[in-house]
């Protein structure tokens, strides 16, 4: 099969950064599904990892990048139960695994789900990992519960792709108040288009969301820059409150300056199930296939904003590119 790679972390510019393989065909364990990929997304995480993983010394082998994808079913492994050949799936992959940036792929069935059948493969491909990301975030880590009384979440990237999808999923799945950071106009507008009913500049974080009248927020969902906005959450969150991350940082920081509010801090990281084989690992594929029937039933929109053609090493190039200037507004997908 025909993939695209690396095997040094090199600048995206470099005429070896991303290189296309022929490689065999991927061999399924027991719980697998074979996929013939139609069409991904690409995350600042497919750009991190291109740039961190071999810095020094070259791989032994090409490194597959890519998870969000979707697809249809090829073969089925002997464990497989609820798929079968010609299934059009979704899913947001394993980061032990190859990757999506390839003709085909071997995913366990227990992260996948049917994909939503009312938008295109080029749209559903925006959704699996920032839509299993926010959900974890809140649901999972911040313990949001739908039905309390109204609480106040502060969104900080709330204009990105995981950002996107916890504003909507606050506004249809909660009554409580949504509150994204944005400091351009562009990135204002779409928190609004996506639920968000205040915004804030984080470039004074406690400042600006302080003019609007509210001392503290109930919870805080954070997906940028967390040593740049620590202090400010530390100084914003309510006494009791919670803060989850998926934003790591070289810098140490003050868990201590939480203890006299007893607020919790959680990390969240998608990949944790599948990396563990965790009891609850399933709970993925639960999650993405109500998340496709709430696309198909016009209740959360995809948030696909740009969109390239074809497999190939400048199309991908041309990807991490766009992604590495951190300035993308939504998600970025491929069509093979």
């Amino acid at each position: 099969m025909k993939a695209v790679g690396f095997l040094n972390s090199l600048p995206v510019d470099h005429a070896d950064s991303l290189i296309e393989f022929n490689l065999p065909d991927p061999e399924l364990r027991p719980a697998d599904l074979l996929v013939a990929v139609e069409a991904i997304s690409v995350n600042p995480a497919d750009a991190k990892r291109r740039i961190r993983t071999a810095p020094d010394e070259a791989l032994e082998a090409p490194m597959i990048l890519g998870y969000d994808a979707v697809g249809t079913v090829e073969a089925v492994g002997p464990d497989v139960t609820g798929f079968k050949k010609g299934d059009r799936v979704w899913y947001a992959g394993d980061a032990g695994r190859d990757g999506s940036n390839a003709e085909l792929q071997a995913v366990d069935h227990r992260i996948a789900s049917l994909a939503p059948t009312s938008v295109s493969p080029t749209a559903a491909a925006s959704l699996p990992l920032v839509t299993l990301t926010a959900w974890e975030v809140l649901f999972d880590r911040l313990q949001v519960r739908q039905d309390e009384t109204r609480a106040s979440v502060l969104v900080i990237g709330g204009a990105g792709g995981v950002g996107s999808i916890t504003l909507q999923l606050l506004r249809k799945l909660t009554g409580h108040e949504a509150i994204a950071t944005a400091s351009r106009d562009d990135s204002a507008d779409w928190c609004r288009k996506m639920g968000a009913h205040e915004i804030v500049d984080h470039r004074d974080l406690v400042a600006n969301t302080r003019a609007n009248g509210r001392e503290f927020v109930d919870y805080i969902a954070h997906y940028n820059g967390l040593d740049l906005h620590w202090d400010a959450m530390c100084d914003l969150i309510a006494p009791q409150g919670r803060i989850s991350s998926i934003a790591e940082t070289p810098e140490k920081l003050d868990l201590c300056a939480l203890q006299g509010k007893s607020v919790g801090f959680m990390w969240e990281l998608m990949f944790t199930r599948s990396m563990f084989g965790t009891q609850d690992m399933a709970r993925q594929g639960a999650i993405l296939s109500r998340m496709a029937r709430m696309v198909d039933d016009g209740i959360i929109a995809c948030t696909a904003t740009k969109s390239l053609q074809g497999l190939s090493v400048e199309t991908l190039k041309n990807a991490h590119r766009i992604i590495e200037t951190g300035a993308m507004i939504g998600k970025l997908t491929i069509t093979f």
